[in-house]
């Protein structure tokens, strides 16, 4: 997926038949956030969906969003990438709930079972905030936070591995913690 794509898709038809670039404001740059922040977001829903192709259609459609949204961006609220990680939450949701819109394949008989496995599938939503309070750390505190709590390395382990000071490392996933945890309470991600 090129920016090129996202770009012809967001600009609609005008009088000329193509709106330009030029016609932005200069709060948000389509090009420059693709760059900074496509593969993130590209990550980011394809943890939520557990789909690739469903991802990278909700990345393209976070982008157009965005670039219809532009006018309303205002840096002094948020950054850019927190704005483009709300669009694209909402995003997800709405490709969440359209996907189980979709009537189901199985047989009359099986669909009880459907039921009992629906009743014990975790909501997709219910881990979106968690990814997405994690993507917003600095690169230090998500690594560390991933591979202390996630992957199971102990602090001297991990210490070992990257050359950081155990203590730096307490540090970095003790503030780490404290922002997902904020995150968390600010969004209402923590769902039961």
């Amino acid at each position: 997926m090129s920016t090129a794509v996202i770009v012809d898709r967001a600009r609609g038809p005008t009088t000329r038949g193509h709106a330009r670039m030029a016609d932005a404001p200069h709060s948000f740059d389509l090009h420059a956030a693709f760059r900074d922040h496509g593969g993130v977001l590209l990550g980011f829903t394809i943890n939520a969906l557990r789909d690739r192709a469903l991802a990278e259609d909700c990345v393209q459609e976070t982008f157009l969003r965005a670039w219809r949204a532009r006018d309303r961006f205002d840096p002094a609220k948020a950054g850019e990438r927190t704005w483009l990680f709300a669009i694209a939450r909402n995003v997800i949701a709405d490709a969440l709930r359209a996907r189980d819109r979709l009537p189901r394949t199985s047989a009359d008989d099986a669909s009880a079972a459907d039921v009992d496995v629906a009743a014990e599938t975790p909501d997709p939503l219910t881990g979106l905030g968690l990814t997405e309070a994690l993507a917003l750390l600095p690169d230090e505190q998500r690594d560390a936070i991933i591979a202390i709590h996630l992957t199971g390395y102990s602090y001297a382990e991990f210490s070992a591995r990257c050359g950081v000071p155990v203590a730096t490392l307490r540090t970095r996933v003790f503030y780490g913690l404290r922002a997902v945890r904020g995150h968390l309470d600010e969004s209402g991600g923590a769902r039961d």
